[in-house]
């Protein structure tokens, strides 16, 4: 059974730093196109970054330069890196997958994504 697991959240000052997890199982993270997805109160799902199955990537405007995408076959994990984070940035953060390369212009697209994790809450607060 195909599940993804997120992890990693919390309550951070603005200007601090997290590192979020996902972790894959029952399928070969190798084959298949990861996503980062974040959901603030009110508002749509929204894509933060993406990594395809040949390794590349691509990031909302709104966090690049501050977030950074990472995948680890071996362990079944992709990582998303998230610095200098600012009040804007609270929200359920969530990964998806899909099997196979997504075209880079579409990978932060929720609805090319066919299976999603329960979600981990970040918040950047003082």
């Amino acid at each position: 059974q195909l599940q993804l697991v997120e992890s990693g959240g919390g309550l951070v000052q603005p200007g601090g730093s997290l590192r979020l997890s996902c972790a894959a199982s029952g399928f070969t993270l190798w084959y298949y196109s990861i996503g980062w997805f974040r959901q603030a109160p009110g508002k749509e799902r929204e894509g933060v970054s993406c990594i395809d199955s040949d390794g590349k990537t691509n990031y909302a405007d709104s966090v690049k330069g501050r977030f950074t995408i990472s995948k680890d076959n071996a362990k079944s994990t992709v990582y998303l890196q998230m610095n200098s984070l600012q009040p804007e940035d609270t929200a359920v953060y969530y990964c998806a997958a899909v099997v196979g390369a997504v075209v880079q212009n579409m990978c932060l697209m929720k609805s090319r994504y066919t299976y999603w994790g329960q979600g981990t809450q970040v918040t950047a607060s003082s």
